[in-house]
């Protein structure tokens, strides 16, 4: 027996697969359950109530009232369907956790313990480059790409903006062991010394 669907797009006519940039994968491993969790908080507001029905197992009725939000009213839809899918993929306490992380790194500007994050011990995490430690977090995927970031004022080391491309981490820069890293508004993650 086989089973098929239509490929699954955004409202802008993105594909929704593998290999796509930003691809969702159902794996922590790969993708973790906060990034899971923010996949699904962003989507486009024209794309809720599809995915609601979809990737959820709410009522019919709710999908709808839902999906007729508009303005900031969409927010609630967007939390419900983030948490609904995290906890269908991940469980219920990945999915609280993600939703806690997501409070703190954007309503309270601090790091949750959920945000995806790399080990480095001490020696190597000291004196690392801004631009090698975006790429070590998967913000970009080469110096240049990194390079043009900082220059587009779209990087910052604990919520501050990083200008200077050989800026480098110092020891003050990791507040319990932990440093922030932040690339536009909405990925971020943590360089933890091991």
């Amino acid at each position: 027996f086989g089973l098929t669907s239509p490929l699954i797009t955004t409202a802008s006519g993105a594909k929704m697969g593998k290999t796509a940039d930003g691809a969702i994968w159902l794996n922590a491993d790969r993708l973790s359950p906060f990034q899971f969790w923010q996949f699904w908080r962003n989507a486009e507001d024209g794309d809720v109530e599809r995915f609601l029905a979809l990737f959820t197992e709410l009522p019919m009725d709710e999908v709808r009232r839902l999906g007729a939000l508009e303005g900031a009213d969409i927010n609630e839809a967007k939390i419900i369907l983030a948490n609904e899918a995290t906890t269908l993929c991940h469980g219920a306490d990945a999915a609280a956790e993600a939703m806690r992380t997501a409070q703190q790194t954007f309503a309270d500007g601090g790091a949750g313990d959920g945000l995806p994050q790399i080990e480095l011990p001490a020696a190597e995490a000291d004196g690392l480059g801004m631009v090698a430690a975006l790429v070590r977090v998967g913000f970009a995927k080469s110096n240049g790409e990194a390079r043009r970031l900082i220059r587009g004022g779209g990087a910052r080391l604990n919520d501050v903006s990083v200008s200077d491309e050989d800026q480098v981490l110092q020891p003050a820069d990791f507040d319990d062991g932990r440093a922030k890293i932040s690339a536009g508004k909405k990925r971020h993650a943590l360089i933890v010394i091991t």
